[in-house]
């Protein structure tokens, strides 16, 4: 048997193809699979405009440097990727975290009661974990009674759905941002996008993706300005070639993610290893996480980690409590009363979840795991 990773990319001979094309045009960066590339994305996410970028946090860099100031309070989870609240710290504004549900994701009503208490709380950075939508209605209520801006983190969430409103639709945010890391729905190797339906923050993003600056067509050939400090987060033709070809598969993708969620679900039914939330079509499942009470077992979380890792099955966490890092410690987090975040940490583990994993596979992961806990 060879090693099961938690996560990996899917990528078939239609895709090498497609990037060699690439490769032999006249474009290999700032060419027109750029915009191509951004056309489709619109396109699947219903969002009016898409600005693709070299990196995930490259993307929440930017949509932070658009919608927050220095100084704003803005409520997150710490059950997220370290980028979700660095992007916050990297424009001088102050990340507050906020618990979660069981279900992985922010608590929308603790952010009602933080909004009550402090009006002068700027924004929701809400996290759609593991592919699991965020409640469109919540947010909707909370943005227009509080007259805050959202950005929702899709990074897990492409494909995903809470009703008939799409992961990165903006229906109810500001921005949303994708990532295109090897691990994720689809890849451009590394890559992100930024999704709105404003074309005052995509005028705004297009230009600090290119280092600030701007020209027009009234401008000389040559001229530009820079109108403001922006970066180089640029993202290649060969990159974007790539996530054309993806998002082609995109839904194909899904498909087998939620056979093997159903499947998982199926089998740890009347067991003590319990799924994140119950099996939903609407889900995207970048993650298949699930629960188990390590004081039942005789194996310590640690311990399983290392014994799956010698039967070729890679397990993760998702994630380490952000507010608990040293350098989050050093600003003065890590006193935060989140009972519901640290319990998910002592508990929870992400099990191989990708399209190419194969039934046999699914097999050996779900019957090694059960050895191991004697059940």
């Amino acid at each position: 048997m060879k090693f099961i990773p938690y996560g990996k990319q899917s990528i078939d001979q239609a895709d090498i193809q497609y990037v060699c094309d690439t490769l032999t045009s006249d474009y290999l960066t700032t060419g027109p699979k750029i915009k191509e590339f951004e056309s489709a994305l619109s396109k699947y996410c219903s969002a009016k405009y898409v600005v693709a970028v070299s990196n995930g946090t490259a993307a929440l860099h930017l949509a932070s440097m658009v919608l927050l100031n220095e100084g704003d309070k803005v409520l997150t989870t710490a059950n997220s990727f370290l980028a979700t609240s660095n992007a916050i710290l990297y424009v001088g504004a102050k990340p507050i975290f906020v618990d979660i549900e069981k279900n992985g994701n922010i608590d929308l009503d603790l952010c009602e009661d933080a909004l009550k208490n402090d009006s002068t709380i700027k924004a929701i950075y809400a996290v759609a974990f593991s592919g699991h939508m965020l409640n469109q209605e919540k947010l909707n209520y909370l943005k227009n009674k509080y007259r805050i801006l959202i950005l929702e983190d899709c990074a897990h969430s492409i494909g995903a759905r809470d009703g008939n409103i799409k992961a990165g639709s903006c229906v109810n945010s500001d921005c949303s941002i994708f990532s295109f890391h090897p691990v994720k729905h689809l890849t451009t190797a590394e890559g992100g996008a930024i999704t709105t339906n404003s074309k005052k923050i995509y005028d705004k993003l297009l230009s600090l993706r290119n280092h600030g600056m701007y020209k027009d067509e009234s401008m000389d050939p040559w001229d530009y300005e820079m109108r403001d400090l922006g970066y180089n987060y640029r993202i290649t033709d060969l990159q974007c070639a790539l996530g054309i070809s993806q998002l082609k598969k995109i839904d194909k993708f899904i498909d087998k993610r939620l056979q093997i969620a159903k499947k998982y679900d199926e089998s740890f039914l009347n067991t003590i290893v319990h799924p994140l939330y119950e099996f939903d079509e609407k889900s995207s499942y970048h993650l298949y996480v699930v629960k188990i009470d390590f004081e039942n077992i005789k194996l310590s979380k640690a311990e399983l980690f290392h014994q799956m890792k010698e039967k070729k099955i890679g397990l993760q966490v998702h994630y380490i409590p952000i507010n608990t890092q040293p350098y989050y410690k050093s600003l003065g987090y890590g006193n935060e009363k989140l009972p519901i975040t640290y319990n998910y940490y002592e508990e929870c583990f992400s099990l191989p979840m990708y399209p190419l994993l194969e039934d046999d596979e699914q097999d050996y992961v779900i019957k090694t795991l059960m050895e191991l806990i004697n059940v």
